[in-house]
């Protein structure tokens, strides 16, 4: 691909449209804009700018100057460069080393290749050209984690300049990207370090289980808890570091849906329809279908804003065919997600149905990217991974990008290995269509214990799915989504996860034994280890310290490795200071979420999803109206009759 270059003087007018463009779709809203932080893409001139035109007017291969018969190699560089030019609305200082001696600007835009600065003060007089070394501090939320740092010196060149007097734009053009930089800065230091931590902190878990093996006869039941955990945990990570997503072949293209079931999301569905839409993958190969579960808020309205929109934005001769590849259903009541996902289902017309949520947004190449591992006939569903949106909200949005980054690329990553994905998470999977229809009747109407399962869709259709076909995960096939910023809406979200995970977990038990040894035991052992931790928990920080008087070093140590491994993991993985946020989540894991588990075994069958007002949160919200409307009837006769 052709480096993106900046806009000359004469369209200067439509690179601020682009631009305000860019910062609807990634805002969506006044409320999502105050509250939470994102980083905002630059908006490009075309709306639909990684679609390949239908009419040939436009091919991405042909601005890359790759031949059309581009190798897979060629792919995955050409759509490396399509991400390096990716740019980012920012507002930051910028000190400019030059011919023309120091000078003050400001970051207008940035890439990983190259600024766009608008010189302040006395400075905009200056002519600005040839090299020049730039000093400024990317701040965190302003471009892809991993990015955020100082920036010294960075030897680079003006290509452009455009504007008039104050209002003087310079493009300039980094010598090595952002990317090298660091790496040449920091991100060596950070993998040495995370490596050799990772070593020593492996050992450390492996003498202390040694331990246990020694003092199994004393408390059999504890020992081999520890031990049992411990292999679970280590093997997790040894089985990710050989996987391997699978890679592109151009050629390979099979027809595909995406589906979006939405509820109550008027913030940000506009931005998953675009994401949708705008993908890197032939016209007559792709379709999105957006079904509305009957909103209560304005998302029906937003949804038709976007497909206007991008109906306006095709071109005279409607390359992108955008009024044949997305369609808008609206349900007459509100049915629940599953049935919502299922109309959509039903009319697609491919034979790969893509489901991803409401507030989440795919990356340009995601389906490409997902598609892939369908080469194989026995593949019965993908998972792509799911990165976090709004990583630098706020403390608690930081721990959840940790988790995220760990559950899929190291736990998700190590069943990938296998091809025994357990869950096709729902930001991002994809399926066969026929394994869909034919499973969606039981899926439909599921029930456990006597309740209707309404929640636990992905889980659930995945364990049909992985009864008798294969199921993966592709770690190139990227989605961000919108995780809760706040503790009560994340609590009420983890109990809903830990229900369907239980429920789903006995199901699944029935049959993984019939899978690859390894991969069998694995999942026996991760259903284990959280349904009996809380009572480890118990017996080592409260039973023992009380009964015998020993204070609980081991098992206080073996809890802070286990944090340690996965802060060292995520240093390794994203290279940022989000991998502080991982000791946060082992705290908070150890001192909250754990005790979640006792409630979940006790309360797993319940149909309320406590983070949206469905059809049965009305219900139990009104009947908890009518206990308190009884219970004050009560108080009232009582204290009439008292008087």
């Amino acid at each position: 691909m052709e480096q993106q270059e900046y806009a000359p003087a004469d369209d200067a007018s439509k690179s601020t449209d682009a631009a305000e463009r860019g910062a609807s779709l990634n805002q969506a809203s006044g409320t999502a804009q105050a509250e939470d932080i994102l980083y905002t893409m630059k908006g490009d001139r075309r709306l639909l700018s990684h679609v390949p035109d239908a009419g040939g007017h436009r091919s991405n291969r042909s601005r890359r100057g790759a031949s059309a018969d581009m190798e897979s190699e060629d792919y995955t560089l050409y759509e490396q460069d399509a991400k390096n030019g990716q740019r980012y609305l920012v507002d930051y200082p910028v000190k400019i080393d030059s011919s023309a001696g120091t000078l003050a600007a400001r970051a207008v835009d940035i890439s990983t290749t190259g600024i766009l600065v608008r010189l302040e003060g006395d400075a905009h007089a200056a002519d600005l050209s040839g090299d020049v070394k730039l000093t400024f501090e990317i701040t965190a939320g302003t471009m892809p984690e991993g990015y955020e740092m100082k920036v010294k010196k960075l030897p680079a060149t003006v290509i452009r300049a455009f504007g008039q007097a104050e209002e003087k734009l310079y493009g300039i053009e980094f010598k090595k990207t952002l990317a090298q930089y660091a790496a040449a800065r920091r991100q060596g230091y950070m993998f040495a370090a995370a490596t050799f931590f990772l070593a020593v902190i492996t050992l450390i878990i492996l003498l202390m289980r040694a331990e246990s093996v020694i003092y199994f006869k004393f408390n059999r039941w504890l020992y081999l808890y520890s031990i049992i955990a411990a292999t679970f945990l280590l093997t997790r990570y040894l089985f990710a570091m050989f996987y391997r997503p699978v890679p592109i072949d151009p050629d390979y293209t099979p027809g595909v849906t995406i589906v979006v079931p939405c509820f109550d999301e008027e913030e940000w569905i506009q931005r998953t329809i675009h994401s949708c839409i705008n993908q890197d993958y032939p016209v007559d190969k792709l379709e999105v279908i957006v079904v509305d579960d009957c909103s209560n808020d304005r998302s029906a309205e937003r949804v038709q804003q976007m497909i206007a929109e991008l109906k306006a934005a095709d071109t005279s001769d409607h390359a992108y065919r955008v009024s044949e590849r997305i369609r808008f259903l609206q349900q007459p009541t509100n049915m629940g997600k599953r049935d919502a996902m299922a109309r959509g289902a039903k009319e697609a017309k491919h034979e790969l149905l893509v489901f991803v949520d409401s507030d989440s947004f795919l990356d340009p190449f995601a389906i490409r990217n997902i598609v892939q591992p369908f080469k194989d006939k026995e593949m019965g569903g993908v998972s792509g991974r799911t990165d976090v949106a709004n990583t630098y909200t706020n403390a608690l949005t930081k721990m959840q990008a940790v988790r995220y980054s760990i559950a899929f690329r190291v736990m998700k990553a190590a069943e990938g290995f296998f091809d025994a994905a357990t869950c096709l998470s729902g930001p991002l999977s994809c399926y066969r269509k026929d394994l869909v229809l034919k499973y969606m009747d039981a899926w439909l109407n599921q029930r456990f214990l006597g309740q209707k399962a309404t929640f636990g869709d992905d889980r659930s259709m995945t364990n049909f799915i992985l009864r008798h076909n294969r199921t993966t995960y592709q770690d190139s096939a990227v989605c961000m989504t919108i995780v809760p910023r706040s503790y009560q809406v994340f609590l009420r979200q983890q109990m809903r996860w830990k229900r369907s995970w239980l429920r789903e977990s006995l199901i699944a038990s029935r049959f993984m034994w019939k899978k690859e040894p390894f991969m069998s035991l694995g999942f026996y052992m991760g259903v284990l280890v959280p349904i009996a931790a809380p009572i480890i928990v118990l017996y080592n920080l409260f039973y023992v310290p009380i009964m015998y008087r020993v204070y609980p070093t081991s098992f206080l140590i073996g809890m802070l490795m286990m944090a340690l491994l996965m802060s060292m993991a995520q240093l390794l993985i994203r290279r940022s200071t989000t991998w502080l946020y991982a000791m946060w989540f082992c705290i908070y894991y150890e001192a909250v979420l754990l005790w979640q588990m006792p409630v979940a075994w006790v309360t797993f069958w319940k149909t309320t999803w406590g983070t949206r007002m469905t059809l049965a949160d009305i219900a139990e919200r009104d009947k908890k109206k009518q206990k308190e409307q009884g219970k004050n009837a009560s108080s009232d006769k009582t204290g009439a009759e008292a008087a």
